[in-house]
């Protein structure tokens, strides 16, 4: 007897909006359709599967930490944090010009800069697996690294003396120290040279928010003292040149006046360079790159499209500009708080601010009106030391307001978004 052919039809639907899958089969026979039957519930597993993969894909992402307030690029990648890879740029500065000063506002991350040069410099291959960085590097030369992190400097010429010291003294332990070493310039001297010779290779030095210290005591009896221990401590660097790799100087403002660029006559401003715009802070597409979902999330939370949080992030986050180039960069502080509360609010302003800064900003309240879209020249912007009967000047190296666009050799400075506008103005209102 003639068996009766059996027909399959199945529809599967995929939930992640890719196109629906008919599977069509006709059996001769019952031993086919059984075969068919086992096959129809192999695809119906392997589309769970698929789905469950991405829907955990999504969730991998959403899991990942925020990388609000981490400073140190070896926490950022033994722990997981979302890192922006900034490492090709930090390739192109380590193997670029001996001395370099950046400058940028508070908390754009010149601190995870510095970490993650400082990384790169001992050799650390393993944390930069993944990265641009691996492209770019095939030596992998590990080197002496003299670090300070002067915002431990404190307020006064005895607490920024008794930090060096303190520096100065971890690095004796491994490198040695001369009896006649009595300075503290001697002392760093001392071991720029000795550091060179044990390891045979030239060596790195990074001073991370160097004008901290400088910052604290401005216009106070203090600052005279600070300025002169920065004089004297920092000769070596032009002096023992041949024993140095690199010399990175990050801070917010540019006291010429301390010796430390006078003496430095080779020291490169990246500041305002083109390509290093956006090596701290986040561009919008690697927001959108890095935290897709924790975007979504911020959008769904605020019942908007992504597209229109996006605009609204940058409007209230973004607009900051350092160079002729005018490439956009978000504040990376207000982005990350906003990611991680869910709600769009001014934290960068609500983070404080030093007495320098209220200083001017009290100083000159009746003219911050006057401060948006104002004309600077270009070479006085670049070059000038901080001056605080100047705050078109001031405000811009502490990040209140940016280049706009360029005007013949002048820049046009406004505030740079929303959330500064805001808090500006208020500044200038009877009550404010």
């Amino acid at each position: 007897m003639m068996q009766k052919s059996v027909a399959y039809e199945e529809n599967y639907s995929d939930t992640c909006n890719h196109a629906n899958m008919v599977v069509s089969f006709e059996c001769s026979n019952h031993y086919m359709a059984a075969v068919i039957k086992n096959r129809r519930k192999s695809l119906a597993v392997s589309y769970k599967r698929r789905i469950f993969a991405e829907k955990r894909d999504k969730m991998t992402q959403l899991n990942r930490k925020l990388p609000l307030g981490i400073q140190d690029f070896e926490e950022m990648r033994r722990d997981h944090y979302i890192y922006a890879d900034k490492t090709d740029m930090v390739w192109k500065l380590a193997n670029g010009t001996k001395y370099n000063y950046l400058s940028r506002p508070r908390r754009f991350g010149k601190s995870l800069l510095c970490s993650t040069l400082k990384c790169y410099f001992e050799g650390r291959k393993e944390l930069f697996e993944g990265l641009k960085m691996m492209e770019l590097e095939s030596e992998w030369v590990k080197r002496p690294v003299i670090y300070f992190s002067m915002s431990l400097g404190g307020s006064s010429a005895q607490t920024l003396t008794e930090y060096l010291n303190n520096v100065l003294s971890s690095y004796e332990k491994i490198y040695g120290r001369n009896p006649d070493e009595q300075s503290l310039g001697n002392r760093l001297n001392g071991i720029i040279q000795r550091a060179y010779e044990q390891a045979g290779v030239q060596i790195a030095i990074i001073v991370d928010e160097y004008d901290v210290p400088l910052q604290h005591t401005y216009e106070t009896n203090h600052h005279d003292a600070c300025r002169e221990i920065y004089r004297n401590f920092f000769t070596g660097l032009k002096d023992y040149g041949y024993c140095i790799k690199c010399v990175f100087i990050t801070g917010i403002t540019k006291f010429t006046q301390i010796g430390m660029f006078g003496m430095l006559n080779t020291l490169v401003n990246i500041s305002f360079r083109n390509e290093y715009a956006a090596i701290c802070g986040f561009t919008k597409d690697e927001v959108i790159c890095n935290f897709s979902e924790h975007l979504s999330e911020l959008a769904d939370n605020n019942a908007i499209t992504k597209s229109a949080l996006m605009d609204t992030m940058s409007s209230i986050y973004g607009g900051y500009h350092f160079s002729s180039g005018l490439i956009v960069v978000c504040n990376p502080f207000s982005v990350c708080n906003a990611l991680v509360n869910l709600r769009l609010n001014s934290y960068w302003i609500a983070s404080g601010s030093n007495e320098m800064l209220l200083k001017v900003l009290r100083k000159f309240i009746n003219e911050i009106p006057e401060l948006d879209n104002c004309l600077i020249d270009s070479d006085y912007l670049e070059m000038s030391d901080v001056n605080m009967n100047d705050p078109k000047l001031f405000l811009y190296q502490f990040g209140y307001l940016t280049i706009k666009k360029v005007v013949g050799s002048s820049y046009m400075l406004g505030y740079p978004n929303r959330e500064v506008r805001n808090a500006m103005l208020g500044m200038s209102l009877p009550n404010g």
